[in-house]
């Protein structure tokens, strides 16, 4: 037999590593179905008014040429020395954190942790980093990340109008010398919420100036210190909350907003050893005072008890709020910036405060040295900073930034101005060459160890304004500064999860699949990770060619216009989306279109970044078997028609079934003048095969985190872009410190950077290079094919809750637990806790409807692993069959009493009427590796009425 060159190419094999069923076992799943091909699923499953022929995208590469070819990319970026600041700095990565978290799938391919009993490990490392927070801020609490530092103060501003409640102001007061970017983004928000802000001098004029909260910037953007204790007792005075936007770095060496009056405190812990990665992702931090814990948006990491009385922890209080309150919740938010947080508080731990000490006072002293020559050049600058100057260089200004372009130096630009900002990667070179260039001609260059040996310690920062109370002083950040014993903390807190490394998540909704090594290599690459949001635009000729060409890609691949990739999540892909709309409809002078449609089976996000656009909700129904009630829709579009703006639907739909009516719900919309925003939760069902931009959609988000392969990081980063139809894209987000080409400048900023996440977007970049269009059409069919096996599987055994045309469910099932329930007692709860007995995280539970799991088990899944999983949930079947029959008491089963773990095995007073081996081995699988969960069932109720979101005593623990 013989074979061609081509017939013998590697270009298709990455499509064979990233899809988990071969052919063989492709056969045998559609032989289970009743079916003789791929084709034929299909058919019966996608509705043919949608189904499109082929995806328009080249053919897949191996990963080695894909890899190659991003490199070539890459290299066309400039890593120049950025001192440009503005919340953004060079940093130095540790390489124990760098190899065995960043680029360990164990932490970047976890879940949220909203099964904490097999999230231990990353909720003590987010734990640990409001510790951090709570330390450096001096407030009681914290939560456990945000976005970026832009959308954190909009979430403080917020949270101020909510507070201050007996403040009828509806000004937000703004100090001029807050970050730009930070400024835009609260414009944005404020904007659609009804809100003003007035930017202006908030410590000269709050005194002629009603409002109800009020934002600093610590260091201000120019770099300058101010004492912010009677501005906030001024703010107190008149019932209005003091923000704080401050630099994690300064807060070492700085007198905390804490201790001097602020009621919030934000910022950017990227410095703590995150790359600038163009922007993201990056943790922010939100801190505040106890008494407006309830009031706090995202999540909070709280301390329990588990069911033997041993500390256990979770996420506490307003976990997934918005699923619950809707467009009543106080934010959209669900998710964080989990894996970019854990880093940073690893950063903080390895270092430990005396570390962090000497980090901090060596780039003050940095700064403090370039001051000093420079006064000696003949320039005036800044006299009170931590790592900031702003230098008065007049006309000279523009030349002596073009010259250190040319040197690859990036300098901040002003009109007459020029910032400069150091950071931990700044040398005693940078300095020199620093003052080569801001040196008049002829002029000789000041001696730098005699500048440093004038200079007193911490000169820059007046005396009363340095910092005297301790931080970080609890055990866990001064036990682990070797490598050694860095090393073993980081991997004990791994070995306490389950991630994608360890099993099939078959969360619905979520899409857990595999985030490939070649994909995720590209992120460390300094020609990604060390480029400032803010560089000039030639400097980022490789970012820009990649944004560009994934955009090609995702046009391909959704059948929209124009993309933006500034939106670092789903929730805000969400949130822009419905501001382009809005933006679209005052175009055309229809100001009065504020109704927005929302099917009741949506997921909870929606009504809430409506609420945020400031639109009014009004739920359409569904009908029995869980599609949009068209004749419901019809209704309420007619009734609505003058004030329509936009229907949110998701599809396929939230109870995992292709609806035949998408088509017409679009025209329905249109025919009233509404928008169509298709939420792209659900598109790993749909690329290759069905296009929103085709069948009527207007606008839609993209979860890379989902669809295209970045990793969930334990909770975050994602990136949620959006794509429009060509008449919504001149309402896409701009930025004003780095604007889009071909956009108005003053469109809405909805992230603190450009291009939001950046960073990351190499990696669907690398998928969809080497998957290629059939390869991505054949992900989404063996997606459908997968669900629909587990489905028939199950069916026997749980009843399936809502199915399409023929019986079939799109790529994730619903299986209805709520019959066992009343003839058992047992719950989706239970059940949950039951899975990991048998080392599977459990699907999603209770949404979108009560006492059900909503099953995804992805393409990447083999044949093995999904029988694995469902003989799991066909033996949980007959363990609640015990239950039934009586034979297992309905308080005292291995369901009631999971998860178990080894303190239960090894208990001298077993006293349970099931054995030991029933309730730690139910199958034999488990023999061959058994994971652990490392706590019992934890009490959610007593984690809420005793919230505590800092690290308890270590004496707790014993």
């Amino acid at each position: 037999m013989t074979h061609t060159l081509e017939q013998l190419s590697d270009s298709g094999n990455f499509q064979q590593r990233h899809i988990g069923p071969g052919p063989q076992d492709t056969a045998t799943m559609l032989a289970k179905l009743g079916y003789s091909d791929l084709d034929a699923l299909i058919k019966d499953t996608v509705p043919a008014a949608i189904l499109r022929e082929s995806l328009p995208l080249p053919a897949g590469l191996s990963e080695v040429d894909a890899l190659a070819e991003l490199r070539a990319i890459a290299a066309k970026n400039q890593c120049a020395k950025s001192f440009i600041g503005m919340g953004y700095y060079d940093t130095i990565t540790p390489n124990v954190i760098l190899r065995n978290v960043l680029e360990n799938p164990g932490w970047y391919t976890a879940y949220t942790p909203y099964q904490p009993e097999i999230a231990q490990g990353r909720l003590e490392a987010l734990l640990n980093f409001q510790q951090m927070v709570i330390d450096l801020t001096g407030l009681d609490l914290a939560n456990a990340s945000l976005l970026d530092e832009a959308t954190a103060a909009a979430e403080a501003m917020a949270m101020c109008k909510r507070s201050a409640r007996k403040n009828k102001s509806d000004v937000f007061f703004v100090d001029a010398h807050c970050h730009p970017q930070t400024i835009a983004v609260l414009n944005t928000r404020a904007e659609a919420l009804g809100l003003e802000v007035v930017v202006g001098d908030v410590f000269a004029d709050l005194d002629q100036q009603e409002c109800f909260g009020l934002l600093v910037q610590y260091p201000q953007t120019d770099g300058r210190v101010r004492d912010l204790r009677e501005l906030c007792s001024a703010a107190q005075q008149k019932d209005c909350m003091t923000v704080v936007a401050a630099d994690i770095m300064s807060l070492v060496l700085l007198t905390p907003p804490g201790e001097q009056g602020a009621d919030i405190v934000v910022g950017s812990a990227q410095r703590f050893g995150v790359p600038m990665g163009l922007g993201g992702p990056h943790a922010a931090f939100f801190a505040t005072r106890d008494k407006y814990k309830r009031s706090v948006p995202g999540r909070i990491i709280g301390v329990s008890v588990d069911s033997r009385g041993k500390p256990a922890l979770r996420m506490a209080m307003q976990t997934r709020e918005q699923h619950i309150r809707r467009e009543k919740a106080t934010s959209n938010i669900c998710t964080s910036q989990a894996l970019l947080a854990i880093m940073a508080v690893f950063y903080a731990i390895y270092h430990g405060p005396e570390g962090l000490g000497r980090i901090a006072r060596r780039i003050n002293r940095q700064a403090a040295v370039f001051a000093q020559g420079l006064q000696q050049l003949g320039y005036t600058c800044t006299d009170s900073f931590f790592d900031t100057i702003t230098v008065d260089a007049g006309s000279r200004s523009q030349a002596i930034a073009d010259a250190a372009e040319a040197q690859g130096i990036n300098l901040r630009r002003g009109s007459q101005t020029l910032g400069v900002s150091f950071d931990e990667t700044s040398s005693s070179d940078d300095i020199r060459a620093l003052w080569a260039l801001f040196a008049p001609e002829g002029s000789t260059l000041p001696e730098l160890s005699d500048v440093d040996a004038q200079l007193a310690p911490l000169s820059s920062i007046p005396a009363d304004l340095q910092r005297h109370s301790a931080i970080l002083d609890h055990p866990v950040f001064n036990s682990y500064h070797s490598e050694t014993e860095m090393l073993r903390y980081m991997n004990r807190l791994e070995r306490r999860d389950i991630a994608l490394n360890h099993s099939m998540i078959a969360l619905g909704s979520c899409t857990m699949k595999l985030n490939a090594t070649a994909e995720m290599i590209p992120v460390t690459w300094p020609e990604f990770g060390r480029i400032h949001p803010f560089a000039p635009k030639q400097q980022i000729a490789g970012y820009l060619q990649l944004i560009d060409e994934l955009e090609a890609q995702l046009v391909a691949c959704t059948g929209y216009d124009k993309f933006s990739m500034q939106p670092n999540a789903g929730s805000q892909g969400e949130y822009a989306g419905l501001l382009a709309i809005r933006r679209y409809h005052e175009s055309r002078g229809d100001h009065q279109r504020d109704i927005c449609l929302i099917p009741s089976s949506a997921h909870g996000t929606n009504p809430a970044s409506a609420a945020m656009a400031s639109m009014r909700v009004v739920i359409v129904d569904c009908d029995k078997l869980g599609n949009v009630d068209i004749d419901d829709l019809r209704n309420k579009a007619e009734q609505h028609s003058e004030q329509l703006a936009a229907l949110m639907v998701t599809y396929p739909s939230t109870h995992g079934v292709f609806e035949e009516g998408i088509r017409e719900i679009c025209d329905i919309i249109h025919q009233h003048g509404g928008q169509v925003y298709v939420d792209g939760a659900n598109m790993n069902a749909l690329v290759g095969l069905a296009a929103p931009g085709h069948f009527g959609a207007d606008v839609s988000h993209l979860n890379l985190h989902k669809t295209f392969c970045i990793p969930h990081g334990g909770g975050g980063p994602g990136m949620g872009p959006i794509g429009v139809k060509a008449h919504l894209a001149p309402f896409l987000p701009n930025h004003p410190v780095q604007p889009i080409d071909g956009l108005n400048t003053d469109n809405d900023t909805v992230s603190a950077a450009t291009y939001g996440s950046a960073s990351i977007l190499p990696i669907s970049w690398m998928y969809i290079r080497m998957m290629g269009g059939a390869g991505l059409r054949r992900a989404t069919e063996i997606a459908i094919l997968n669900a629909n096996y587990v489905a028939k599987r199950l069916g026997d055994h749980y009843p399936v809750l809502y199915t399409g045309r023929n019986g079939r469910v799109a790529h994730e099932c619903i299986i209805d637990l709520r019959p066992l329930k009343e003839s058992s007692g047992i719950t989706e709860e239970d059940i949950a806790k039951r899975l990991m007995d048998y080392g599977f995280h459990a699907p999603t539970m209770s949404f979108p409807v009560p006492g059900t799991l909503m099953i995804e088990p992805t393409e990447s899944e083999s044949l093995r692993e999904l029988d694995r999983f469902c003989e799991a949930m066909i033996s949980i079947r007959r363990e609640i069959a015990r239950v039934e029959a009586g034979q297992l008491p309905a308080d005292n089963n291995p369901l009631v009493n999971a998860p178990h773990t080894q303190d239960d095995v090894i208990a001298s007073d077993w006293t349970r009427p099931y054995s030991r081996e029933e309730a730690t081995w139910p199958v034999a699988s488990l023999r061959e590796g058994k994971y652990w969960p490392t706590v019992n069932r934890i009490d959610n109720v007593y984690g809420d009425r005793n919230l505590i979101c800092s690290c308890p005593p270590i004496e707790s623990y014993r």
